[in-house]
């Protein structure tokens, strides 16, 4: 897949006048959706549009009620991060049948129509995870042997789906590794994930290797069991999670937790704002006209002309070089100092 830096779009001088976005997040949950919300609002209302933002607490009938509140309103586009997947195709045809374009944002909604996309390659970040549980294998147990178990998000989220296929991938390269439980997390809750760890770790007798966790918030409750057990320690156990939330990274700088993936919210939110822009000012132009590079991800319904920005693997070794020289985060905030 092409990757695409934010910069690689021109900023657009000014949008059509009253030009309104709206903005719709499946959840504020984790805290890295305060950053994709005023970053996006940013970048848009700098290029002269408005914008009308909610998020749905993880509820798609309280989202099926914003999207309808906000094509009420008279949004000229909808970015759109569906809370289900499997079913949001049926928004797009709300938005669709107003004449209203709609932007899909970091979660690919499958089986339905879909203008354009904008989203992380969320297999790679499942790769990335899973590659760095090979490689702390080998240098804590002088071998690819354990137990694994994947912490997955919203049953049935296509989301969850390819971060999780990215990591059974490498499992399956290896065949020293146990997979003993692949568990979904209804609304990402990590007090589920916290409650599946329990179960495992009363199950297994405190053996085992690895939790490779699809968000930051999943990694956290798996990380709180592994603490009653005296287990929460990177030299102990592997834990991986995904969405660089400050607690995280915050607990792989005190070895606490082994890597974080740090999808990079900045391209990711500027290059949604700036292609929402631009369908406002040009609502008849072809979308292959005003996205540039891209590539086609076929959700089931129809090959989507999709953009995909950067992911990076946070370590202990890589903080420095990721999350703080990209200016996610200070060095006074993880380090506290």
């Amino acid at each position: 897949m092409a990757g695409l830096l934010s910069a690689s779009l021109p900023m657009i001088a000014a949008a059509q006048d009253n030009a309104t976005i709206g903005f719709l997040l499946k959840t504020m949950q984790e805290a890295r959706y305060q950053t994709d919300k005023s970053l996006f609002i940013a970048r848009a209302e700098s290029q002269g549009a408005d914008v009308i933002f909610d998020s749905s607490g993880n509820d798609p009938l309280r989202q099926l009620q914003q999207v309808e509140e906000m094509l009420e309103s008279g949004v000229d586009v909808l970015v759109l991060q569906p809370v289900n997947t499997a079913t949001a195709g049926a928004l797009v045809d709300l938005a669709h049948d107003q004449g209203v374009k709609v932007v899909g944002y970091d979660s690919m909604l499958q089986d339905g129509p879909l203008d354009v996309m904008v989203m992380q390659d969320s297999w790679a970040v499942g790769q990335l995870q899973a590659e760095a549980m090979v490689d702390w294998l080998n240098d804590t147990r002088g071998e690819v042997k354990g137990r694994v178990a994947l912490i997955r998000g919203q049953p049935g989220d296509a989301n969850a789906e390819a971060l999780s296929s990215g990591v059974l991938k490498v499992i399956a390269d290896h065949p020293g590794l146990e997979l003993v439980a692949d568990r979904s997390h209804v609304d990402w809750s990590p007090d589920m994930a916290r409650d599946t760890a329990e179960n495992l770790l009363v199950e297994y007798d405190n053996d085992i290797d690895a939790f490779i966790a699809n968000n930051s918030g999943l990694a956290f409750g798996v990380l709180a069991a592994l603490s009653d057990e005296d287990l929460a320690s990177a030299d102990q156990v592997f834990v991986a999670g995904s969405d660089a939330d400050l607690k995280n990274v915050q607990m792989v700088a005190n070895d606490i937790q082994a890597l974080e993936i740090w999808k990079q919210i900045k391209p990711l939110a500027y290059e949604a704002a700036d292609i929402a822009v631009k369908i406002a000012q040009s609502p008849d132009a072809e979308i292959s006209e005003l996205i540039g590079e891209h590539t086609l991800i076929d959700n089931g319904f129809a090959e989507i002309p999709t953009v995909v920005t950067p992911v990076s693997a946070v370590s202990k070794d890589t903080i420095d070089s990721t999350v703080i020289d990209g200016g996610f985060y200070t060095s006074e905030q993880i380090y506290q100092n």
